[in-house]
């Protein structure tokens, strides 16, 4: 008797032919390398000029400068970050007192109870947009800080319109000078936002002086060392230029910062872990140490750029001198803004940074105008630019909780006094420039490790080779 072959449960009986599930149990699988969101274009880390340091730290000697201020009817910039930290609560705001020593003739003053007591004088006061804040020609009985807001300063024209000469925001502030002598406001402060401010009356601060004596002390001899007069910038070299006849010429030396700024390298580092027979048994058709080693490289590079932008020793946005920064005048980025950033860096600027939301906030803004920005070739990459310069995007650039953001301009170069990136190569075990992966050994249970470093850093070398633009407002 033949015996009839009956279908298992829930196999169909009309099946003819070897189904997909099975066959792919014989077949060989084309497989990625592993993929990771993290890795950006990093044009920073591409565009930057890499400069070789020998000995670990490099050294930006200068001709020696004043720095005492700004001195012009814009913001009075002197050290740090240009800003003065004002703590919020509630409605209520109160100045930092530490933060006083922004103030030129502050600087180096460590009466913790004396900058207290001057903290407390502060008042404060709230405006609408569109209110006058100080008023050109009058008095300056004021020294103001924004707590909160954006203020515009107006000068009148040479036809008698108003101008806008300046832009100043959170903790920024206006002006020092008024404080230690009798001065009129050259310029309107008005409010182009609602607007907190903390101000210290002149005659509050005089009074404070008379009582503290080590205060006293120290702002008459800032007066007396003639700082606030002497203006900002490099101490000359006499020349004579168009002269006839034999007159006397000129004698001069260039003098140097007794004490320059110093970079030393940052690093980066991990320990990779690969157990051994992960390597030995699973490492076809694909290297596994490798790959792993791969993605910790990406990673350390991307962390690289995030602290070339970020760090607070060395990262361009809290190195970025205060005088070379500028506010947007309506939030959004403008054309209009990023050619006032131009004028900033106008000595051969190379790249302009920015987050690409700000890019595409830019894109909207120009866009209402009727304005198409041209493209450019940066190694076969198409990119944005603006008047020439190309617009890289960076994701490194930070966005605030009210969405806020920077743009960032750079001149970059060592022979065009711009800004570096700083690294050590020969290093032992160099892996990549100024990266080295170490063999560090296996341990008792066969798992080999691996030190992953990368050195770095960045340098400034002159103030005008990099400007930012703030309080970008990117919109959704």
């Amino acid at each position: 008797m033949t015996e009839t072959l009956r279908p298992v449960d829930g196999e169909a009986s009309s099946q003819q032919s070897l189904t997909t599930a099975a066959a792919r149990n014989l077949a060989t699988t084309t497989k990625s390398v592993p993929q990771m969101q993290e890795i950006t274009s990093r044009w920073l880390l591409r565009v930057l000029p890499w400069t070789h340091v020998g000995g670990g730290t490099y050294r930006v000697n200068q001709r020696r400068s004043y720095v005492v201020g700004d001195g012009r009817i814009a913001i009075d910039y002197v050290v740090g970050d240009g800003r003065i930290t004002v703590d919020r609560e509630n409605a209520q705001a109160r100045v930092v007192s530490g933060d006083l020593r922004e103030l030129a003739f502050l600087r180096d003053f460590d009466d913790e109870e004396a900058l207290s007591a001057l903290a407390e004088l502060f008042q404060q006061q709230n405006y609408n947009a569109g209110d006058t804040i100080v008023e050109w020609g009058h008095a300056e009985d004021r020294f103001l800080v924004i707590a909160h807001g954006r203020v515009e300063q107006r000068a009148a024209g040479q036809y008698g319109d108003e101008t806008v000469v300046g832009v100043v925001a959170d903790g920024e502030y206006f002006d020092q000078w008024g404080l230690l002598e009798e001065r009129i406001w050259d310029f309107t402060a008005r409010a182009a936002t609602a607007v907190t401010v903390l101000s210290l009356r002149r005659s509050d601060f005089q009074n404070l002086l008379d009582r503290v004596p080590t205060l006293r002390a120290h702002v008459e001899e800032y007066v007396a060392s003639g700082a606030h007069t002497q203006g900002d910038g490099e101490v000359p070299i006499n020349l004579a230029a168009g002269h006839t006849g034999e007159v006397d010429l000129p004698e001069t030396f260039v003098d140097y910062e007794v004490s320059p700024r110093e970079y030393e390298l940052s690093v980066a580092q991990t320990v990779l872990k690969v157990h051994t027979r992960v390597a030995d048994l699973y490492n076809q058709p694909m290297d596994q140490v490798e790959q792993q080693l791969r993605l910790t490289i990406e990673a350390l590079r991307e962390r690289q750029e995030h602290e070339l932008i970020n760090n607070r020793e060395f990262g361009l946005l809290h190195n970025a001198d205060p005088r070379q920064r500028i506010h947007t005048r309506g939030g959004a980025p403008t054309p209009d803004d990023l050619d006032e950033l131009l004028a900033k860096v106008w000595k051969d600027p190379s790249v302009i940074l920015a987050h690409p939301k700000a890019i595409a906030a830019f894109g909207r803004e120009c866009s209402k105008r009727g304005i198409y920005p041209t493209s450019v070739d940066i190694n076969g990459h198409h990119v944005p630019s603006w008047r020439g310069i190309p617009v890289l995007p960076c994701n490194k650039i930070p966005i605030s909780d009210t969405r806020t953001t920077s743009i960032l301009l750079l001149r970059t170069g060592e022979a065009n006094q711009g800004v570096i990136g700083l690294h050590q190569t020969g290093i032992p075990d160099e892996y990549e420039p100024g990266l080295s992966v170490r063999f560090m050994g296996i341990n008792e249970k066969a798992v080999t490790s691996y030190l992953v470093s990368a050195y770095y850093s960045a340098a400034i070398l002159v103030p005008d080779a990099l400007a930012v633009l703030d309080n970008v407002q990117i919109g959704l």
